[in-house]
């Protein structure tokens, strides 16, 4: 890369600019979040209802395949790590990459759609190979690179922290409107199971990410990059000794455990949301019941914007969100011990959701605390290597969990979608199965092209399965995060820890 001419940064202010966070921080990732976003949702959904393939390989493939994947995208995302400690540009070192990612991104997203009408090995082979395509590859270069860019863009605690809040408006407007509210209440009805409809959706959001992913590139600028001497770059070192140094630090293995429980938990919630909705609380794809439980839920998410800031200045980071994750363990147990009764469902979500507001806006803002402590005991900079294992675990966490849900939906029974010309074509073919529709056929509504999407009513065990994978493992996980931030007091040293750097720094 050192030796590339690569387009300037439109950013040359040593202050955070006002077009940098609209631009750079709020609209430039917007697509690629929401891309991602939506296949966090969705793409099992695809693959369980739209190709059904949870019966392939007697219920195996769903389970191991998306294992394997991580542990691909585990050595990619190491791969990457050590790639972008090593680049040496005028535009820094994480930011050239999301000028490779743009096209990655796009293209390898429409793959993961675009399955040919095969036989099961072509299927399967096709879906292995996009998959690893898009989540070790392509995301893997735009994720490492532009959850660097906060850490990066400078050391100004209170513009570092704005800089976090805005990039997390991105990602909670992506994933808590769009995604939470647009997809079940308006889009999810009209494309149904028709593979035709997902494929061109998919495509339309592959290609908006493009221009946008290439908009953050221009409106991100790397001052502590700019400002970092030879002497003090981790890139010089081995990935071992780079592991050693990191792992010796006593925040950055607790901000690594905490992320890790963090992750298990969110994952299994967002994929069992859509099944959630559908069968324990509503009817399938009714657009009613997800868009309840997202806009009662994800409204705190709203209110966020303007209170977790001044709170977390004024009470610190890591105290505020301490005390945010026990509120989030009772909204969760409120949620769990009442499953099926919508209107307490949403009371509890709106109380987890208020305790997550925290952790939503400010962790990245604490991570890059623990990121300048570890550059100020240890005299480098490893920011490549440490987010390549933020990244593992949230990669890895990802396929294991959806193995473990995609494992404990087979063993428990769960019953996919089947699409049918008529009322009475899905009559003949529930009584032929022995099955039950979850709702009377006459209330069904037909797709554009007249064909039936008809759930079918899922065993108590599917149930119970989906009910703890969306609010019952939060109560646990929730209380686990609290306890282990209360060790994780990086704040209380750390202005005068930059200071220090910055003295060396004046000082070589």
């Amino acid at each position: 890369m050192s030796r590339l001419s690569l387009p300037a940064s439109r950013i040359h202010s040593e202050q955070v600019t006002k077009s940098e966070k609209w631009l750079g921080y709020l609209l430039g990732p917007a697509g690629a979040l929401l891309l991602n976003a939506v296949l966090a949702t969705y793409l099992n959904v695809y693959y369980t209802d739209v190709l059904n393939l949870t019966p392939l390989w007697g219920g195996l493939f769903l389970t191991v395949f998306p294992i394997v994947s991580k542990v691909i995208d585990a050595v990619t995302n190491i791969l990457m790590g050590q790639i972008i400690d090593r680049t040496r540009t005028k535009e820094g070192k994480a930011r050239p990459w999301l000028l490779l990612s743009a096209p990655l991104v796009t293209i390898s997203a429409i793959l993961l759609f675009t399955v040919p009408e095969a036989n099961d090995t072509v299927k399967a082979l096709w879906v292995m190979l996009s998959y690893n395509l898009f989540y070790s590859f392509a995301y893997t270069i735009f994720n490492m690179s532009h959850n660097l860019m906060v850490p990066l863009s400078t050391r100004d605690g209170t513009a570092r922290g704005g800089l976090s809040v805005f990039n997390q408006i991105t990602t909670i407007m992506m994933s808590g409107i769009l995604v939470a509210l647009v997809f079940p209440m308006v889009i999810m009805p009209m494309i149904g199971v028709d593979k035709s409809k997902w494929i061109t959706l998919m495509s339309i959001l592959a290609i908006i990410a493009l221009p946008l992913t290439l908009l953050e590139y221009f409106f991100t600028k790397e001052r502590v990059t700019e400002e970092a001497s030879a002497e003090d770059d981790g890139g010089r070192l081995t990935f071992r000794q780079q592991m050693r140094i990191i792992f010796s630090d006593k925040y950055m293995v607790l901000m690594y455990v905490y992320f890790l429980v963090y992750t298990i938990g969110t994952t299994l919630k967002n994929l069992g949301l859509v099944y959630y909705c559908n069968y324990v609380l509503g009817t399938y794809n009714d657009g009613i019941t997800q868009m309840l439980v997202s806009v009662i839920g994800g409204v705190p998410m709203g209110i966020g914007i303007f209170a977790v800031w001044p709170l977390a200045k004024k009470f610190g980071k890591r105290n505020v969100t301490m005390v945010g994750f026990l509120l989030y363990a009772l909204g969760s147990l409120i949620c769990w011990l009442f499953p099926t009764n919508l209107v307490i469902v949403l009371v509890g979500q709106f109380i987890k959701n208020i305790g997550g507001l925290p952790c939503a806006y400010v962790f990245m803002a604490l991570f890059a605390d623990c990121l300048d402590h570890l550059e100020w005991s240890k005299r480098i900079r490893a920011d490549g290597a440490a987010m390549s294992i933020y990244n593992i675990i949230a990669v890895a966490m990802v396929g294991i969990m959806t193995g473990v849900f995609n494992w404990m939906l087979a063993g428990a029974g769960y019953i996919a979608p089947i699409a049918a010309e008529s009322t009475e074509a899905a009559a003949a073919t529930l009584a032929a199965n022995g099955l039950t529709a979850q709702v009377a056929l006459e209330s069904l509504k037909p797709a554009v092209d007249g064909v039936l999407t008809v759930a079918l009513q899922q065993p108590a065990s599917v149930n119970w399965v989906i009910s703890f994978a969306f609010v019952g493992l939060e109560v646990f996980t929730g209380i686990i995060l609290a306890v282990i931030l209360w060790f994780i007091n990086v704040e209380k040293n750390i202005a005068r820890e930059q200071e220090e750097i910055k003295a060396r720094r004046t000082a070589e």
